[in-house]
């Protein structure tokens, strides 16, 4: 009795449930109709026009956007720069161009002064210079050292190289290590083995020196691409200048002498070599063996010879 009274009331229950569904059903379909029915109204009005949705290209065109402009990082370009130029005083230059290097926020690398001999014996000042310089004044660097001359430089060369593909792997083995280090970290923590832990410390110390220097390598990437570096000849402006006469050069003429003589001292210094080391050892050996033999057989064939001439001259008697 009892189990048939809670089947019936089950039943009920499960009725009015889905009888209250239906009607609510029903409410929300017989709303809708009107509510658009009204917002047409609305619109042929003239009160507000329906909020129209994207057209599914320009969707498409906005999400490519996105897309490519996430998946491009940004360029990695590193820049350098070599101009040998001529100049009235090399030392002036190069101060002035140290000066200029930190005004622009960069530095000097290496800087060198010395004297150069020319044919004719004369002593000029030659300086060489590197900087570094932000990338984004590199032009502005290099206009102020061409006005350090009056002159076209004898040589300028620009060099770029991009490095962009080269750092974006380096990020992405950075990432992969560094996820790893982790991992191998937790696993060491929860080892219990000696054994074990000492495994994980090995290669968790092998992973760590291979995370620096992809760090170093990524550092060295930023620093070159964010710094620019010049190198700069500083030339003289007297040591180009010919000594002419008439027309006539004479540092010229001493020059083809002088290397003429060079080249016949040292053909006949390689003459020498030759005979001493090479030569001479030979014609003695050659002497020994096939000269001297006779000489000396000759000698004394002719000194028996004349021992025997001795003896037959004493054995003659006298008339």
């Amino acid at each position: 009795m009892k189990h048939i009274w809670t089947t019936w009331v089950r039943n009920i229950l499960v009725l009015f449930g889905a009888s209250i569904f239906f009607l609510g059903g029903c409410a929300r379909s017989s709303y809708a109709p009107a509510e658009m029915r009204e917002e047409s109204k609305k619109a042929l009005d003239g009160g507000y026009a329906p909020a129209e949705a994207p057209a599914p290209q320009e969707m498409e065109s906005s999400t490519a956007s996105m897309v490519s402009n996430q998946s491009q990082p940004e360029r990695l370009v590193i820049k350098n720069a070599n101009l040998t130029i001529v100049v009235p005083d090399p030392t002036i230059s190069m101060n002035n161009i140290s000066l200029m290097a930190d005004e622009m926020g960069g530095f000097v690398v290496s800087a060198n002064m010395y004297q150069q001999t020319l044919s004719g014996g004369i002593e000029v000042p030659r300086a060489s210079i590197t900087i570094r310089v932000p990338a984004e004044k590199l032009n502005q660097s290099l206009d102020r050292i061409r006005s350090e001359s009056d002159q076209d430089p004898q040589t300028e060369s620009l060099s770029s190289q991009d490095v962009t593909n080269e750092y974006v792997d380096l990020q992405s083995r950075l990432k992969n290590l560094e996820a790893a280090e982790v991992e191998l970290t937790k696993i060491m923590q929860e080892a219990h083995r000696t054994e074990d832990v000492l495994a994980v410390y090995s290669q968790l110390v092998s992973m760590r020196e291979q995370i620096e220097v992809i760090k170093g390598q990524m550092k060295y990437f930023e620093q070159s691409a964010a710094l620019s570096v010049i190198s700069i000849e500083l030339v003289a402006d007297a040591s180009i200048q010919p000594i002419v006469i008439g027309g006539w050069k004479p540092a010229g003429v001493a020059k083809e002498a002088i290397e003429s003589l060079l080249k016949a001292m040292q053909s006949l210094a390689s003459a020498l070599i030759w005979i001493v080391i090479f030569w001479l050892p030979i014609l003695l050996a050659l002497f020994i063996v096939f000269i001297l033999p006779p000489i000396l057989i000759f000698r004394a064939w002719r000194k028996r010879r004349q021992n025997q001439k001795a003896i037959e001259k004493l054995e003659t008697p006298a008339p």
